[in-house]
Parts: structure tokens; C-alpha cells; sequence
């Protein structure tokens, strides 16, 4: 069987009757706009050809391609799935193509992710995790940001505060504060906070909100228990909780995939919510329609977030920081009888 070789660059040229780097200027991009009459003797000839652009020249003729980078700590988490999901709806909005890796909170896998982002000339890239509090790995992110930027390329960030470019900042403090100051008005007085680990500011933002808003009240938490961020640290969590025999009323998971664990855990258990023991969550993500009784927790608006994230990175500009406020939903796991 023979096989037909490619069409080059240099045989469009040649059909078009024009340089190899005009030829170029007209299908792949490029500062110099050639005059439209030989734009049009090029396009021609590449659609006689059949001539498929190069999308590596084109990235160098343009110093970017049209491709976005998405890097998420866990995708499989769905608070992250929901922002991924606004950034790719922007995205397709612009006839962006979207290329995402998940993480797993590594910061080294996430520094190398950006860095070969880079190398591809992405034309931008949205980070969403969960900000660190070591200062070590925060130093060496924040210079591959930095060279990121100094590519050329557009970059935002959500929930990772502190870094010299654009930020997407959920009012994680301000939010759990107000869960707590409403739970106590609904007469809830002993409470236990599933706090997250210590290494992430967000899971620290939320417990230290959650114990002022009840200092508000004239309460402070009787039992906090680390755990990872995630279903199954929520369900460990409060598995040591009751094995230690705290005597809580109400549960504070720092987010919602936490307390669907730990509602879990407490059915295994035996224990009654809200009859025993009160549940709320934090973040309000899609699976909680399907969890019974209804949690009650903080709602963000996730995909509005992610939408915004994209649309700082293509704008680009000077960095900035915009805080999205969190909303306090009131549900049956937390209902007194």
C-alpha cells in the first residue's frame, strides 16, 4: 500500500506561488499580515492541498496556542469538578481547547504541570486547590507563576491566595462564622468541628471562622478533630469523635464531602440526625441532592467561580483579587424538633 506523504508548508507555497514564511503568516499566525490578495492565493492553494496548519508553527508565530490549562488538587472531589466545570464552559465559549490534570495536592506535580504549560506556550491556565501554608513549596510556586506570566501566557488562581496573579478568593471565614452564629440561634450548643488538615489554609480559614462565630455567641467548640479532606477523613474523623465519647450536639465538617462521610459513619453508628446529633457541611456541592436528610451547609457559587477565573486569565493585566461571598442554607440535618 502506498502511502500519501503530508502536505507541507512548501507545497502550498509553491501551489500559491509565494514564500514558505508568507505561506506561514497567512495560515499559522504571525505579527506581519501579508496583503489580502496573496492571503487568498494561499488559503486557496491550502484547500486545493488539503493542508492541515501545524499547530506547534502556529504557537510560535503567535507565541501561544489557543489551548487553556486546567490543574485541580482532586478532580474526583466535587467541589473542584464544579469550578473545572465553569472554567471549561468559558472556555468553550471561546473556542478554547482545554487540557486538565489533576494534582492531588501535590505541589511539585503542580509545579511541573504548569511548567510544561508553559513549555506548550498555553495561552493560559486556571489553578484551583486549596491553599498551602508551607512556605517552602508556596515560594516555589509562586516562581514558576511568576515565569508563567513572564511567558507571555494568562493565569488565574482560585483559593490560592498570596501568588502574583489573579485570584479567586471564596469568603471561606466569613462563611463558616455565619454557619455557626445561625446554628447556635437554632439552639445548637455543644459542637464538634471535623476541621480538615492544618496544611491547608482553607480547611484552617473555616475552622477558625466556625470557632469565632460562636465565640460571637458566647460558645466555643467542644471537640476538634484533623482529618483529610475528603469523604473518608470524614468518616475516620468522626469515628474517633464517638470513640473517645465527645459530648457534642451539632458537627461542623469544614466541608461538604467531609460531612456526607461522617453522616455516614454516624448511620453506621446508629446515631439519629438530627435527632441526636446536628450535621452541617460547607461548600453546597451537586451531590448533596441526593443525601438524606438534607445538609445543611455554605453555599458558593462554584461554577460562577470557575467562569471568572478563565475570564481574569485571558484579560490578563495587573493581578487582582476578587472574594466571592458564601451563603448560609439552613436543612434538614440540622432541624430541632
Amino acid at each position: 500500500m502506498n502511502l500519501r506523504a503530508p502536505v507541507t508548508l512548501l507545497d502550498v507555497a509553491q501551489r500559491a506561488g509565494v514564500s514558505v514564511a508568507t505561506a506561514s503568516r497567512v495560515l499559522n499566525g504571525g505579527d506581519r499580515v501579508p496583503r489580502p490578495e496573496l492571503q487568498e492565493r494561499v488559503k486557496a492553494a491550502a484547500d486545493e492541498l488539503g493542508y492541515t496548519p501545524n499547530a506547534q508553527a502556529q504557537a510560535l508565530a503567535k507565541s501561544s496556542t489557543n489551548v487553556v490549562g486546567i490543574l485541580v488538587h482532586d478532580i474526583e472531589d466535587p467541589y473542584f469538578a464544579a469550578i473545572a466545570n465553569g472554567v471549561m464552559r468559558a472556555a468553550d465559549e471561546r473556542n478554547l481547547l482545554v487540557m486538565m490534570a489533576s494534582t492531588f495536592r501535590d505541589a511539585e506535580r503542580e509545579i511541573a504541570y504548569l511548567a510544561s504549560l508553559r513549555a506548550q506556550r498555553a495561552r493560559a491556565a486556571v489553578m484551583i486547590g486549596s491553599r498551602r501554608t508551607d512556605p517552602e513549596s508556596l515560594a516555589r510556586t509562586s516562581t514558576e507563576v511568576s515565569s508563567f506570566l513572564n511567558s507571555g501566557a494568562g493565569l488565574a488562581l482560585v483559593s490560592q491566595s498570596g501568588m502574583p496573579a489573579h485570584t479567586i478568593e471564596p469568603d471561606n471565614t466569613a462563611g463558616a462564622a455565619e454557619l455557626a452564629r445561625s446554628l447556635a440561634g437554632l439552639g445548637w450548643r455543644r459542637f464538634g468541628i471535623l476541621a480538615g488538615p492544618d496544611a491547608l489554609a482553607t480547611a484552617r480559614d473555616r475552622r477558625d471562622g466556625f470557632v469565632a462565630g460562636l465565640a460571637d455567641s458566647g460558645l466555643e467548640a467542644v471537640a476538634i478533630e484533623a482529618g483529610d479532606f475528603t469523604r473518608d477523613g470524614g468518616h475516620a474523623a468522626v469515628e474517633r469523635l464517638l470513640d473517645r465519647g465527645a459530648e457534642i450536639d451539632c458537627l461542623f465538617a469544614v466541608n461538604d464531602v467531609m460531612a456526607v462521610g461522617a453522616m455516614s459513619a454516624l448511620r453506621a453508628r446508629g446515631v439519629d440526625v438530627p435527632g441526636q446529633l446536628g450535621v452541617a457541611g460547607f461548600d453546597d456541592i451537586a451531590t448533596l441532592r441526593d443525601v438524606w436528610p438534607g445538609l445543611t451547609t455554605v453555599r458558593l457559587p462554584l461554577e460562577q467561580m470557575g467562569r471568572r477565573a478563565l475570564e481574569l486569565a485571558i484579560e490578563g493585566g495587573e493581578a487582582t483579587t476578587e472574594t466571592f461571598k458564601a451563603e448560609v442554607v439552613l436543612r434538614e440535618s440540622t432541624a430541632r424538633s
